[in-house]
């Protein structure tokens, strides 16, 4: 499971952190709206924790923008005591849920299982694309009657690609979510694995490729001459 949590309080998310990774849960933090707001929109995250009262843009308008680009992501805001209205704005803005500041932090543990376990009743344990489907849980990318099983690495790069079908995403970022802020990984780290992808899209007989941009990045497309 991957969160991200969005509130200027340092040491509240230092904390948080802690908790949430004794819990097997995998956490990036952001301390702005818009840094907050850049992360969430990759779509790699199975719960966005936004507090609404934040430097350079709003949790609501950080939610209100997610909503905007069809990032559906099930989102828990924070909020101090007696914000009726931001909770009333907030809903109506598509939050999943709210936890009213200072909390409980079992209680932030049994909120975050809820909403994540609600997005699995709700979204298959399956990540769709044109003609081919990846799936969570065995890291097999099919098509049809042809499977083939991805590497740890190759299934978060196809992860990525699918999840943010629409745009192109950058090399840097393959780096950031997949080997991290603080790794040695190189470009052509991604260009080698990004390779084997579409090896192996092809043995499946798939029409989907993965187009490169040079100095922007990949994104998912469909080879019309299959």
């Amino acid at each position: 499971m991957k969160i991200l949590l969005v509130d200027d309080e340092k040491q509240l998310l230092d904390a948080l952190t802690v908790l949430l990774k004794q819990n097997k849960i995998d956490v990036c933090c952001k301390y702005n709206g818009e840094d907050g707001l850049d992360e969430a929109l990759t779509g790699v995250y199975d719960l966005v924790v936004l507090d609404i009262m934040m430097p350079k843009m709003s949790g609501l308008d950080v939610l209100k923008e997610l909503r905007k680009n069809s990032v559906h992501t099930p989102v828990l805001m924070l909020t101090a005591k007696n914000e009726i209205e931001n909770k009333i704005e907030g809903f109506d803005l598509g939050a999943d849920d709210y936890l009213t500041k200072p909390f409980d932090t079992r209680e932030l543990i049994l909120r975050i299982k809820a909403l994540t376990r609600r997005k699995g009743d709700i979204i298959e344990n399956k990540l769709s694309y044109k003609d081919i489907t990846l799936n969570r849980d065995t890291h097999i990318l099919g098509k049809e009657n042809n499977e083939i099983e991805l590497s740890m690495k190759e299934y978060e790069i196809l992860e990525m690609l699918i999840k943010n079908e629409h745009r192109f995403i950058p090399k840097e970022q393959f780096i950031e979510k997949i080997w991290g802020y603080e790794s040695n990984a190189e470009y052509n780290t991604i260009e080698v694995y990004v390779s084997f992808l579409r090896r192996k899209l092809i043995a499946i007989k798939s029409a989907v490729k993965i187009k490169a941009l040079r100095g922007v990045g990949y994104k998912l497309e469909v080879n019309d001459d299959n």
